[in-house]
């Protein structure tokens, strides 16, 4: 039966859906569960949570908990990976407060931006000390990778790492159905396809029985009332011709358009939710304790398998039962007016021999220029970390289409200085 390392334990929600996933799969419910943490005591919680789990749905699967990482990797055929290097406190916080003194701010930044940036360049080094070991310890291992800021964090490993390894996103699967159900549409018998970067992912065709549906979702998006929560993607769709799969809030500070001191009434008009991610920390903090009874101390606790990639992923590898995902992997000529050194997000096919992603040929041309804005701070940011030079995290900021329609040169400088400072020894010594 397959070994599942999930490194990031501790996250006991996100573990609760992507084990009890496996559990209530028959191709792995016999796994061997391994779990690691550096969260000791988050640890603990997870484990006593998916023991419960476990018995409550037949009693298949072994879970151990360890706390020496090589432990845990040995010998896994799978590895879930949802760490968050330097947590809300302190990391989140420099990477949302620095910002603020120069002007800037941010909704989520996690994934893009000043905050994305800095996440990837503590985030990275771990990631390559997990290779490290897996490349010793269980070599053929597939690493599942669900960190952000994901290209970044994704693209370095595929670049710097022999590891098996495919980014994996919650919006793709979500994306087409959200969209019509946010506009009052039936989500039955659509096909649609998606492809571009992540969080900035294309949907580039919707259609019901051969029909496109993108006709009849402009005309109603235009029409529908106003604030709601998908203000930035409906004007992206607007002028650019197509939705994107991800979320409105994360939408708006990947762009110049939409956070800008000089326009204030944007944030209203657009009701974007400056500070989102930490307001959302500050809340998960203060439920935890009401949270975990219903999770860690509830001995009936259940589970219903969810949309999450992992699972299904996991059991096409197990079963040779073909599945078709959108994944994060290296662009070897899969959309091709996008670099072949950007991570993009396309659909893969997985089977017994792994992730094969699809081809998908050139996007329109205005959807692949606005992958680019991104791309270029991805691929800059990632030469920052695998060469400590940091003169690449200056260039990365400076392209940063945010931060650049915010702040001079001086002051992205400045600011970059400032984080790098107030990170300490979260990041390794640029030079």
């Amino acid at each position: 039966m397959p070994k599942i390392t999930f490194m990031g334990a501790g996250s006991t929600v996100f573990a609760k859906n992507v084990l009890g996933d496996c559990m209530l799969t028959p191709a792995l419910r016999d796994s061997h569960i391994a779990l690691y943490d550096i969260d000791h005591e988050r640890l603990k919680d997870s484990e006593n949570m998916l023991k419960n789990i476990n018995r409550n749905h037949g009693n298949h699967a072994t879970i151990v908990a360890y706390t020496d990482r090589k432990q845990a990797l040995e010998g896994a055929d799978y590895v879930v990976n949802a760490i968050q290097v330097g947590g809300y406190e302190p990391c989140t916080v420099i990477d949302f407060e620095i910002p603020k003194k120069y002007g800037l701010r941010q909704t989520i930044g996690d994934t893009l931006g000043i905050g994305g940036i800095f996440r990837a360049l503590r985030t990275i080094p771990v990631m390559l000390d997990f290779a490290r070991d897996i490349e010793e310890v269980c070599p053929d291992a597939w690493f599942l990778n669900y960190t952000n800021p994901m290209a970044m964090v994704t693209g370095a490993m595929l670049r710097a790492t022999e590891v098996k390894t495919v980014g994996l996103c919650h919006s793709v699967q979500v994306c087409a159905k959200q969209l019509l159900e946010g506009l009052d549409m039936s989500t039955e018998n659509i096909q649609w396809k998606i492809a571009g970067i992540n969080h900035m992912a294309w949907l580039l065709e919707i259609t019901r029985d051969g029909v496109d549906l993108y006709p009849e979702i402009k005309k109603r998006a235009l029409k529908r009332k106003t604030p709601h929560n998908d203000m930035v993607r409906y004007e992206i769709m607007k002028h650019f011709g197509y939705y994107i799969t991800e979320s409105s809030e994360h939408l708006s500070e990947y762009t110049p358009y939409f956070i800008k001191d000089k326009y204030p009434e944007l944030i209203e008009r657009f009701n974007i939710p400056l500070d989102e991610y930490p307001r959302r920390c500050e809340l998960q903090i203060q439920s935890w304790k009401d949270m975990r009874r219903s999770l860690v101390e509830n001995k009936d606790i259940e589970h219903h398998r969810t949309d999450e990639y992992a699972s299904y992923i996991m059991e096409a590898m197990e079963t040779n039962i073909p599945y078709k995902i959108g994944g994060n992997v290296m662009n070897t000529g899969l959309i091709t007016n996008l670099p072949n050194e950007a991570c993009v997000e396309v659909p893969c096919l997985v089977d017994s021999s792994g992730v094969t992603p699809c081809y998908v040929g050139a996007l329109p041309p205005q959807l692949a220029a606005l992958n680019m804005t991104n791309i270029n701070v991805q691929l800059l940011t990632i030469e920052a970390a695998l060469t400590l030079k940091k003169d690449y995290i200056y260039q990365a900021a400076m392209l940063d289409p945010h931060t650049a329609s915010e702040l001079s040169i001086d002051d992205i400088k400045a600011m970059c200085d400032d984080l790098i400072e107030a990170h300490g020894d979260w990041l390794p010594q640029f030079k």
